[in-house]
């Protein structure tokens, strides 16, 4: 449906300029914004000239066109016949008609619709249409009444107008050159600080690997120097006890024993150094074999019965009944058990202490966890206990010793095999640590070296939590995209030099301030500057992520089907159907 405003004849240059003026009023009556207004009355000049050198004469009708959505503003002129030939050379920009050809080149930028069409009985249209605004009037009959009206202004005081605001348009775009002058230095300074603080950061993790190296190669070498003394006190010890070199007094045997016991016991944290200072340095060694998780249970409580200080607390092992083989390093995860429970045991003065394992089918998980009815651990404490000689003063302190290195070795161990630790706890009730690692090791090694048969687009996967990236392929393991892992930035930075995945999936969390730098590095660098980014963090965290340039923000935890749509919507993939 089109309802009529104006129709004119087009047969010379005061035509030319007073479809011009009409274009203005119209605009300006329909609501539209100075700026569009000069677009509109520019762009019908630049269309009426046109059409005046293409034949002797032309028709403009304007109109309101309200079958599009939004409605819009229409100029249509109507040439006379045979025009359209030479209509058509203008627009591809003919050497004869060059003016002309920019004339309607203007026109095509200006508007949101401009095209040149053929009419029956050989006529030729040229159609200029431009959205009308929101706040546009419904009743069109004012409009008319505006356009009807004869016009006081001769040709020259119209083209003095024109000239006016000509040089206006021209004054605001130098003044919006120079702010966009500006603000691409500004952004030239902040790229360039970004990518300095990006060197700084790995000049720092540079120097923070060779001090963690350093310090390995020390607990290493101060490990086993230990252990020759300490071997030879409990050995001697062991000697005296079995009174190989004569009787010992009631007193004398009392003492013996505890000098044994503080050997074993400093053994046992010797250990406990000496595990750290492997894995750090890389030098341990994962020994998957296949196992039943009810034969290790059954080896545990055997081992871990002398621990048990009986009567108050119970240590119970739940049935494993329905759970299938796994293959992992066994010992590793007898070593985590073994931790866990004596830490329990050492904080819980009555109740039970629980060990039992879960298995997740659909994402290949096996969660081993030990459940006590202790003192309990406060929120802001329940970090600490994972850091090395991080221990929470409370009341029974004093009756138990520790290190503090059972559980950050816990966690190591556990990140060895691909996994992670967790606590659940509340003060005065209890706690429940668990240990979530793959149930079969290495399968995600054996799908990387399958990679490269796999034709799917890639999805960089940035996250140094284990369970996050095990999440996140579980998410897209039956989509339309595979999955490529990265535990670091460093690793990330790495493949990406290597690579061009079709998205890149980020965790900000445990260290977001890296991540964030890491993030604007990216978008500073024309190699990476395209990738789009998903960035998976709290909800805090989406204000910074969206300011840094992610294409996409998702709160943890990722849903199982919401990541492969997500995905779909930023690389523009159609899904099949």
């Amino acid at each position: 449906m089109t309802r009529a405003l104006y129709a004119m004849r087009i047969e010379g240059e005061r035509d030319i300029v007073a479809a011009r003026v009409k274009a203005r009023d119209a605009s300006a009556a329909l609501g539209f914004s100075p700026q569009d207004q000069t677009r509109i009355s520019t762009s019908v000049l630049e269309a009426a000239r046109t059409v005046l050198l293409a034949g002797h004469e032309a028709r403009a009708d304007f109109y309101v066109d309200d079958a599009t959505h939004p409605p819009r503003f229409v100029v249509r002129f109507l040439a006379a016949k045979g025009a359209g030939e030479r209509l058509r050379a203008m627009r591809n920009d003919s050497k004869d008609d060059a003016q002309a050809a920019l004339g309607l080149l203007a026109a095509q930028r200006l508007m949101d619709h401009c095209a040149i069409a053929d009419e029956a009985g050989g006529d030729t249209s040229i159609s200029l249409a431009k959205a009308l605004p929101d706040h546009a009037p419904r009743e069109l009959q004012p409009v008319i009444e505006i356009l009807s009206r004869q016009s006081a202004d001769d040709t020259a005081a119209e083209l003095q107008r024109q000239n006016r605001e000509l040089i206006a348009a021209l004054a605001d775009l130098r003044e919006r050159q120079e702010e966009l002058t500006r603000l691409t230095r500004e952004l030239e300074d902040t790229n360039r600080g970004v990518v300095a603080l990006y060197a700084e950061l790995d000049a720092r993790a540079d120097h923070l690997r060779r001090a963690d190296e350093s310090k390995s190669r020390f607990l290493s070498n101060m490990s086993h120097e230990f252990r020759t003394p300490l071997s030879s006190i409990r050995a001697l010890s062991k000697l005296l006890l079995e009174r190989i070199d004569g009787e010992l007094t009631e007193e004398q045997e009392k003492q013996v024993r505890f000098i044994r016991k503080a050997a074993e016991d400093l053994s046992e944290t010797v250990d406990d150094l000496l595990d750290l200072a492997k894995i750090e340095a890389g030098k341990i060694e994962v020994r998957p074999a296949e196992f039943e998780v009810d034969t290790l249970f059954s080896a545990l409580r055997g081992m871990l019965r002398p621990l048990s200080p009986g009567g108050a607390v119970e240590l119970v092992f739940d049935s494993c009944e329905g759970l299938p083989p796994i293959r992992t390093d066994e010992g590793k995860v007898a070593q985590v058990l073994r931790n866990f429970v004596s830490n329990a045991l050492k904080f819980t003065e009555r109740g039970d202490v629980r060990v039992s394992a879960s298995y997740d089918d659909a994402r290949r998980l096996i969660t081993f966890s030990v459940s006590d009815t202790g003192i309990g651990i406060a929120p802001e404490h329940q970090q600490v206990v994972f850091e090395e000689f991080g221990q929470v003063e409370n009341r029974l302190q004093q009756y138990v010793k520790g290190t503090g290195l059972g559980l950050p070795l816990c966690r190591k161990l556990c990140k060895l095999l691909g996994g992670d630790v967790s606590l659940e706890s509340e003060v005065g009730r209890g706690s429940v640590f668990s240990a979530t690692i793959p149930a079969f090791y290495g399968a995600d090694f054996d799908a990387t070296h399958h990679a490269a048969s796999d034709t799917r687009p890639a999805v960089l996967i940035v996250a140094s939590n284990p369970i996050e990236r095990l999440d996140c392929e579980a998410a897209l393991r039956d989509s339309p995209y595979r999955a490529m892992n990265a535990a670091t930035l460093d690793e990330a930075s790495r493949l990406l030099s290597r690579t061009q995945p079709a998205a890149l999936l980020l965790a900000v969390r445990p260290a977001p301030s890296e991540a964030w730098i890491w993030l604007a590095a990216l978008r500073a660098q024309a190699a990476t500057r395209s990738i789009p980014i998903l960035v998976l963090g709290e909800a805090e965290d989406r204000t910074e992520a969206q300011a840094l340039g992610a294409t996409v923000f998702i709160e943890k935890p990722v849903g199982g089907g919401e990541l492969p749509g997500v995905l779909d919507a930023v690389t523009g993939k159609e899904r099949p159907s």
